[in-house]
């Protein structure tokens, strides 16, 4: 069943900027202009953020992060959690990270951020989630949940189409 977008707005300038700086501020990199068309709409879980029509955001608990989509379009360097390739088709449907499948993570994560999981070989986005452990915890720790899936590839999110 399709998602329904709820509540849609456009965003003025004033609101686009304040996204893209913290964009700005926790990937080093821009993301979102203030010359695209920017619309934000409820999901219900999250309100979602559309870039001339497509999702490349989300705002969960008022602090937007890049979609899987976004991500792939706008390629961040922070935030990531890598998993072994035995957690690809776990996390690819959805599943939660569990510490023992982590490779490598973001050394300045902390437990409660949002954080994008990407698979060890390619390094491609899998998932957004929120991460209950710190970035070195999540490499070093043999059990237990590291992230929380909150969206991934293949959910409703990812296959929106406008």
């Amino acid at each position: 069943m399709p998602i329904r977008l709820k509540k849609r707005h456009r965003l003025r300038k004033k609101e686009i900027k304040a996204i893209s700086e913290h964009f700005v501020s926790i990937f080093l990199k821009p993301c979102i202009s203030v010359y695209e068309t920017v619309d934000r709409a409820d999901v219900g879980k999250f309100d979602v953020i559309l870039v001339n029509g497509e999702i490349l955001g989300m705002v969960l608990n008022d602090m937007p992060f890049l979609t899987v989509k976004g991500l792939l379009k706008y390629h961040p360097e922070k935030l990531y959690v890598t998993v072994d390739m035995g957690a690809v088709k776990f996390v690819y449907n959805g599943a939660d990270v569990m510490a023992p499948g982590i490779v490598d993570a973001d050394s300045g994560i902390s437990s409660g951020d949002l954080v994008w999981i990407r698979d060890e070989k390619n390094l491609k986005p899998l998932a957004v989630g929120k991460a209950l452990m710190d970035g070195s915890e999540m490499i070093h720790s043999n059990k237990g949940k590291a992230v929380i899936s909150i969206h991934h590839v293949g959910d409703d999110i990812w296959n929106h189409e406008t």
